[in-house]
């Protein structure tokens, strides 16, 4: 879920995957698009997305990234920075449909969980994420009953949504069933959300899924893919349009939205094309250890309503005392930017 190259690319998202990969039919640009198919949050570079300038596809060997017993993610989309993580075990190693999947026993962070070279989740520190992306726009939301989640297939962002009693139905729409099935099996508490009655899986496109059922869900979290290469359709315009077209009025949709201390220049472009629909569109954030510079981004974005920069709701005492990341307090001052991410995002 990060990085991103600043390209436009012709067409439109056919699909949103895993916790997150994108599958994608697109015209190419008039200028070849970089080849970037190694360190993709959850990405895919197959053959038949590439340009005809492009190399051809070489798949990914997670395990050729855990030398002398350290993981080890470092990148084209992190210029200059890495992070390394000591194993202590390789719990799964294969290569699914779309993707390489790695899953390894660390030694202080528990069970990891590696998307084609790039870290998704660690047990130690992924409730930063997941309680944010879920609990921002869900508690800005007076009464939400349909929540949509494209991608997470780990599970965790289904496990917070479920935190929510008033919630009637929650959707998820996830492609790579091998994520599903290694979570379930290395990462059950995340996966635990699954287990929820509320819960409807469906292994498919998840845009089209969108398309077929408009005005329908008062919330739509994404918890997706880096906007790298052809994934470029993920931050830009056609794709918010089309979560635009699910919510209901009222509705809130929440979106990884990179690193302020990255990617203002891919951030602040997108803000100001969806300002153009959405009635607003704001941004905050998160720290967590293990994503690039230790932290990540959130694009929320409304319809028919206004800012979710203060809960309408709160959690309840008990619920409150399983969290470990988000409270009311935290949701506000999550959209409080550092004066240069201020000036470069939001142009203040």
């Amino acid at each position: 879920m990060r990085t991103a190259e600043r390209t436009i690319i012709g067409i439109i998202v056919a699909g949103v995957l895993s916790t997150s990969l994108l599958v994608l039919s697109f015209v190419p640009p008039a200028k070849a698009l970089p080849s970037f198919h190694s360190f993709i949050r959850g990405g895919s570079n197959h053959p038949n997305t590439m340009s005809a300038d492009e190399q051809p596809y070489e798949p990914l060997n997670g395990m050729k990234l855990i030398i002398d017993g350290w993981f080890h993610e470092r990148g084209e989309l992190w210029p200059g920075q890495a992070m390394s993580l000591e194993v202590e075990k390789v719990l799964d190693h294969h290569r699914s449909k779309y993707q390489d999947v790695l899953v390894f026993k660390s030694k202080n962070h528990g069970n990891v969980l590696v998307l084609d070279g790039v870290i998704q989740v660690t047990e130690r520190d992924e409730h930063a994420y997941q309680e944010m992306i879920a609990h921002l726009p869900l508690y800005a939301h007076p009464d939400p009953k349909k929540v949509l989640v494209i991608g997470g297939g780990d599970g965790g962002v289904l496990r917070e949504i479920a935190r929510h009693p008033g919630v009637e139905e929650i959707v998820i729409c996830e492609l790579d069933a091998d994520v599903i099935d290694v979570s379930k099996k290395y990462l059950p508490s995340l996966a635990k959300g699954y287990d929820d009655p509320r819960v409807k899986v469906h292994i498919m496109d998840g845009a089209k899924f969108m398309d077929d059922n408009q005005s329908s869900f008062d919330v739509i979290i994404t918890d997706s893919s880096d906007p790298i290469g052809p994934a470029g359709v993920l931050f830009e315009t056609p794709f918010y349009k089309a979560m635009h077209g699910a919510l209901r009025e009222g509705g809130i949709v929440c979106t990884q939205g990179e690193c302020m201390w990255l990617h203002t220049d891919i951030i602040k472009p997108l803000m100001d094309s969806i300002r153009q629909f959405y009635t607003t569109a704001g941004y905050a954030y998160t720290t967590i250890p293990t994503y690039p510079s230790g932290q990540i981004g959130f694009i929320i974005a409304t319809k028919g309503r206004g800012e979710c920069n203060k809960p309408a709701r709160k959690p309840s005492d008990d619920v409150q005392k399983q969290l470990k990341y988000y409270t009311s307090e935290l949701h506000e001052a999550s959209f409080v930017l550092p004066a240069f991410a201020k000036r470069a995002i939001l142009g203040e």
